[in-house]
């Protein structure tokens, strides 16, 4: 069993000038939550430091590259499990938090509660001791001018999600054979005020459990909700499907039954790990072993030394 670490950028259409941007940001995600690994930290420890990354980076929606709703502000969701206890934390439609991940770990080690919500969120935030951030800094100009854009009446729905940075997340094993998960999103493009999507919906967008294995999801949120997408391709699992079958098995079942396109990274306990989605694009990166594995496009692989620059 290696220790392992695989992330997701979210699934949907990357734009040329930005897609540079994305593989590097899931590429040195992997790597900062490999080097928690390396120095045996948790799975937990890893997703979360993952996924920190990518809400730190401008290029992905979460955290300070969230898109925003049809009001023009940013709400969010994320959620982590922990395979070992199925202990979770989630929080939804968060406003003012630089790092909702942390937050959701925060419910998960700190209340007897699964999720909380908005204000009720962020007043347990302000408990914590999390410092809140100021609206503007969680917007970038990339994002406004999209909902700008969006806010036409001939706007094109299908041109709307062009360009669109999905969901972030991260699924880890670490070297006691823990695996967990962690799932943060600024949500859907100019989506109604409170809308919630699958992200921190236990199941949807993440779901871990040590018996099984671990997978964070992204993509349309309600087509995930329909089909239960984590839990679904751990089941497939459970009846003796790889990591990889079980994946595509879901995702074409979701596409199939509800028309919905989406993505997953997906472990098992043994550090066997997958990355598939049925989007044009998802931008991706794992690390075991030493080596650097990341991709964009369906049937990319590269790989590299974990040290070598990219």
């Amino acid at each position: 069993m290696f220790p392992v670490v695989v992330v997701h950028g979210g699934a949907g259409h990357i734009p040329k000038e930005r897609s540079e941007n994305s593989t590097s940001g899931v590429c040195s995600a992997a790597r900062a939550g490999y080097t928690i690994l390396q120095g045996g930290g948790s799975s937990m420890d890893a997703v979360v430091e993952a996924v920190t990354q990518l809400e730190n980076n401008p290029s992905f929606n979460a955290g300070c590259g969230s898109v925003l709703n049809v009001k023009g502000e940013v709400e969010m969701d994320a959620i982590v499990m922990d395979g070992k206890t199925l202990g979770s934390g989630a929080v939804s439609a968060v406003r003012n938090i630089a790092n909702p991940i942390q937050l959701a770990r925060l419910v998960m080690d700190k209340t007897g509660h699964a999720c909380l919500t908005a204000e009720g969120a962020n007043q347990f935030a302000r408990s914590m001791g999390v410092p809140e951030v100021p609206l503007e800094s969680l917007i970038t100009d990339y994002s406004r001018m999209r909902w700008k854009k969006n806010l036409a009446p001939d706007a094109n729905p299908v041109e709307c999600q062009m360009g669109k940075m999905g969901t972030v997340g991260a699924v880890a094993v670490d070297s006691e054979g823990n695996v967990a998960c962690a799932t943060s999103t600024g949500g859907m493009l100019n989506k109604m005020e409170g809308r919630v999507g699958d992200t921190p919906c236990i199941g949807c967008g993440g779901y871990a459990d040590n018996q099984v294995g671990a997978v964070s999801t992204t993509g349309h949120g309600e087509a995930i909700m329909k089909v239960i997408l984590a839990r679904l391709i751990l089941f497939h699992m459970e009846q003796g499907q790889s990591v990889e079958a079980a994946s595509d098995l879901a995702l074409a079942y979701m596409k199939s039954r509800v028309g919905g396109l989406g993505g997953v990274v997906t472990v098992d306990p043994q550090g066997q790990w997958a990355a598939r989605f049925s989007s044009l694009q998802m931008a991706w990166a794992a690390a075991q072993k030493d080596i650097l594995h990341y991709g964009l496009y369906t049937g990319e692989h590269f790989t590299q030394s974990i040290d070598d620059p990219l």
